[in-house]
């Protein structure tokens, strides 16, 4: 962890604090659809969020996990029934249904389900496809013109080096496709990972000839490892990239870190806000933005200060404006919520 020290009211990098639709809106909409980006880009959200698993035909689509047991209605198709299996995924054993084991066709019979039914509505589901990330790009650009004003894409590479082993890398496909569209060559872009090859691979592909395309190096749990630095052997953790070291190292081929926000202002033992951290003033020594992850309006997703009333489960938008507040005091330049009209009203209302 970086040492705690206290940065209040740092000024962000960026000229204006970007709201980025996490997964779209979950908060209201079922994650990782067209109606989520869609309700996200219409409640003022400057990027959306695809994140990218692959199908067994080699097809780049819109799931937080290539397991779909959680977010889909596959468990009750019962001429899937037999795909059910366990894989190691990243080191851990996960059991469920898996998008490399379907092709596009066969992913486009299933419709999306609540991942958070015990705090979200279920209202929606059985009503939404899995996106493609063709079909995503083509809907925020028609969304753009109706906004007046074009939306960025933030796509995560999922798993990079576990599609890499299964013969379905996605870093060449992602690029091709961007390069394939008109919206794409000019509108915002962020390429994120947890992983570190596949953006130093992509940093040298893309050189400088594509202004519009950064590169977000993602944060995981300080006492991790990127998995491809542990696949190989390696030693790195995230603790040791967010040391002012480590930093300068990230800051080589990428653009921003996303670190979670309890990496900037952790909790104390209680679950109140403790001491800003230096991870926000040590990134922007380096040049590298800061856009954290995730603000969600239930209180059990609050610090302690800002929850309303006593139960976990209750939706909290007054709590979360203030907590967003206090990490815009913090100097991020940009973060990830799954509310984007509650983050845009955050930022616009100072």
């Amino acid at each position: 962890m970086p040492p705690n020290v206290v940065h209040a009211h740092e000024k962000p990098l960026a000229a204006r604090v970007l709201v980025i639709g996490h997964r779209g809106e979950p908060a209201v909409r079922p994650e990782h659809t067209l109606a989520s980006y869609g309700k996200a880009i219409a409640d003022g959200a400057d990027f959306i969020e695809p994140d990218l698993v692959m199908t067994r035909d080699g097809v780049m689509v819109a799931r937080h996990e290539n397991e779909i047991g959680g977010t889909t209605d596959v468990a009750i198709h019962p001429e899937f029934a037999a795909r059910k299996t366990t894989r190691m995924i990243d080191g851990q054993a996960v059991t469920g249904w898996f998008t490399e084991d379907f092709t596009l066709a066969e992913l486009k019979t299933l419709r999306a389900r609540e991942r958070l039914p015990q705090l979200r509505s279920t209202r929606y589901d059985g009503e939404f496809q899995i996106p493609t990330l063709d079909e995503i790009i083509d809907f925020v650009a028609a969304e753009s013109a109706v906004v007046g004003h074009p939306v960025g894409i933030i796509p995560e590479i999922k798993h990079g080096t576990y599609f890499q082993k299964l013969g379905l890398p996605m870093e060449d496909k992602l690029l091709a496709t961007l390069a394939a569209h008109s919206y794409t060559r000019t509108a915002p872009v962020e390429i994120q990972s947890f992983e570190i090859a596949n953006l130093k691979y992509l940093h040298q592909k893309l050189g400088g000839a594509h202004a519009n395309i950064r590169l977000l190096q993602l944060i995981d749990d300080p006492g991790l490892q990127p998995y491809d630095v542990a696949a190989a052997g390696g030693r790195l953790t995230y603790a040791q990239m967010m040391t002012p070291t480590g930093l300068r190292a990230v800051a080589s081929y990428a653009d921003a870190i996303g670190p979670n926000i309890n990496v900037i202002i952790p909790l104390t033992a209680d679950g109140h806000l403790g001491s800003q951290t230096a991870l926000v003033h040590d990134a922007h020594a380096v040049g590298l933005q800061v856009h954290p992850y995730t603000f969600r309006p239930e209180n059990v997703f609050l610090a302690k200060d800002f929850w309303l009333g006593h139960d976990p489960d209750a939706f909290n938008e007054a709590g979360l404006i203030a907590q967003i507040d206090a990490y815009l005091d913090a100097g991020i330049d940009a973060f990830f919520t799954d509310d984007a009209a509650i983050g845009r009203k955050a930022v616009d209302q100072r």
